[in-house]
């Protein structure tokens, strides 16, 4: 993969597990880039979460927001939103995923055409400087790209083990995406060339 001023070693990302056997991965780094996510995010705006562990995690900060909408795809957001005063939720229906709890498809996509929203948090599978954004699970492709499409700010939330990951579907270019957030042990010259691309870089 080459970068200006060298090469960076692409490696295939390995196969995704369920989201309940991820919750136990770099649990920290999730919690500590889901709530740096959730922190751009103001009272008032309407937001869409993506799934996956580390949006899970943006959620969870989200509870004290004020005058929030929050619409997801994602049963476990809507588990970790419902019932909150301040926070209105919407559910996108569509086919289950089961390994990830969230729903995709074609009903989704439909859904996802007639929405904007303010900002957008999502996970990614593999982020690289060549390859962009990949995930592994060709159905869902779409439908993430639908999600991107929505938001007036995507921000991707990935811990470090994400970088220069590539997995087998490409989703989106890196000029879909305005914010990264990860953590610190994401390597330097990913996250400069990132920010050369115009790419805002939060690390935690």
């Amino acid at each position: 993969q080459r970068v200006h001023g060298g090469v960076i070693a692409a490696e295939q990302a390995p196969p995704e597990l369920p989201i309940l056997q991820r919750e136990g991965e770099q649990v920290e780094e999730k919690s500590s880039i889901g709530r740096t996510a959730a922190e751009l995010v103001a009272d008032g705006e309407t937001v869409f979460l993506g799934s996956g562990t580390t949006v899970l995690e943006a959620a969870k900060h989200l509870r004290d927001h004020k005058n929030l909408m929050v619409i997801t795809n994602s049963l476990p957001v809507l588990n970790a939103l419902a019932g909150i005063k301040d926070i209105t939720v919407v559910s996108l229906g569509g086919q289950l995923r089961e390994s990830e709890l969230s729903f995709i498809g074609h009903i989704t996509e439909q859904a996802l055409a007639e929405l904007r929203v303010d900002k957008v948090i999502m996970g990614t599978r593999g982020i690289s400087l060549e390859h962009g954004l990949t995930n592994d699970y060709l159905p869902e492709t779409l439908t993430d790209r639908a999600i991107l499409k929505i938001g007036r700010t995507v921000i991707i939330a990935a811990d470090h083990t994400k970088i220069n990951r590539v997995a087998t579907a490409l989703l989106a270019s890196l000029k879909s995406i305005q914010v990264f957030v990860t953590d610190g042990k994401a390597e330097k010259k990913f996250l400069q060339s990132l920010k050369k691309l115009g790419i805002s870089v939060i690390v935690i």
